[in-house]
């Protein structure tokens, strides 16, 4: 037996440059010359035979996240390392009337932690075999600012991103939700670099209502992109509704993002509301609960795309047969993403991380195969929370 004997969160935080916070949705966009805090955890667990594994978030770090994790790492102890699933299903149990944003970074600690014990990458534990992954750029949501603020800008980095090596590109559009901007935006997209790239439009529901979905999908079918993700208001969550809207356009729908855990995300595919599916090991309880799903989408013939960055993701990716695109999220010109410094290996998932041929590598070493910086993050710690 492998007992969890100590479980470690640390909340810390680092500066983002050029970044600044949307006055409208408050997601972080690019402002010359501005900086920002931006909060992230880590998690270790710490086994009495001397194990150690430990994540570091890159995505569900916000307060509701946050507070999920500490709800379940007690939970934690005395429990046998090893037996993930029955660690995932008690956890799954444990918050079921919450979200589970905090319970995908416990697992993949897990993973990290059998990886290290096996000496092995995890690609390599659940049966990995691609090694290099094709990447698509995600930008940042367009601004007002003079960074991604007009449809020639997006296609002057489009270009940009096209020269690095990537052929495949994504546009987060504005937080106005303006239908014919976004249009427009999509439109000029696909006339000047549709030849050359795959495109995708991601609104990240902020369309104001189904006639704008409507709207902004049939310019997708013009463009011919490859998928059109989250486009209205209702959250993301109706099948009903795009069901009705996979009806009117052409353009394959990506959904579930924010559509939690294999059963719910079996039953949107089932009442007919996306041609593609979401998961994420940080959003979807974790690499045990994100392999669900890809297999879940397999059996009924459909591809699974991996929602954002990280090692994590790379490691499921590898291993998942149905699925086309690593992301590269989130990107702009003349500003960094929002993960976290903490990388001692050289592991990166800013813009240039891409390699000539299109692709980013899946990191070969134990576990997560990558090397956290632990004296930047307890430098910039905000909270240490123990559980022993």
């Amino acid at each position: 037996m492998s007992k969890i004997k100590r479980v470690e969160v640390h909340e810390f935080d680092f500066e983002g440059k050029n970044l600044a916070r949307d006055g409208v949705a408050q997601t972080i966009t690019y402002k010359d010359g501005s900086s920002i805090r931006i909060t992230k955890y880590a998690v270790v667990i710490l086994t009495e035979d001397g194990g150690r594994g430990e994540y570091v978030t890159h995505w569900v770090a916000n307060q509701s996240a946050f507070g999920q994790t500490l709800v379940l790492a007690p939970r934690l102890i005395g429990k046998d390392a090893r037996e993930r699933i029955a660690i995932y299903e008690d956890l799954k149990r444990d918050i079921r009337q919450y979200d589970h944003m905090g319970h995908g970074a416990i697992d993949i600690a897990l993973w990290d932690w059998a990886g290290k014990r096996h000496g092995a990458p995890i690609a390599e534990l659940i049966g990995g075999y691609r090694w290099n992954l094709p990447a698509y750029a995600s930008t940042y949501h367009a601004d007002r600012a003079g960074g991604l603020d007009s449809k020639e800008a997006f296609v002057d980095f489009a270009e940009e991103c096209y020269d690095l090596g990537y052929r495949a590109f994504k546009a987060h559009g504005w937080n106005e939700g303006n239908a014919k901007e976004e249009a427009e935006n999509v439109l000029h997209l696909g006339k000047h670099m549709g030849d050359r790239m795959t495109l995708m439009l991601d609104p990240a529901c902020e369309l104001r209502t189904f006639a704008d979905a409507v709207y902004v999908g049939r310019a997708c079918d013009e463009a011919n992109f490859f998928w059109y993700e989250d486009p209205f208001r209702d959250g993301g969550t109706s099948a009903f509704a795009h069901n009705k809207l996979r009806q009117m356009i052409s353009t394959p729908l990506l959904m579930t993002e924010h559509v939690r855990g294999v059963e719910p995300k079996a039953d949107f595919v089932i009442a007919g509301g996306t041609d593609l599916l979401r998961a994420d090991p940080e959003y979807d309880m974790g690499i045990t609960g994100a392999l669900k799903i890809a297999n879940m989408a397999e059996s009924l013939g459909l591809d699974v795309e991996i929602h954002a960055s990280g090692p994590a993701h790379r490691h499921l990716m590898s291993a998942i047969r149905n699925s086309n695109y690593y992301e590269v999220a989130l990107v702009a010109p003349n500003c960094p993403n929002a993960i976290p410094p903490v990388y001692k290996c050289g592991y990166s998932d800013q813009l240039d991380c891409i390699l000539p041929d299109g692709t980013v590598e899946v990191p070969r070493g134990p576990g997560l195969g990558v090397e956290y910086d632990w004296d930047f993050i307890e430098k910039n710690r905000k909270s240490l929370h123990v559980f022993e």
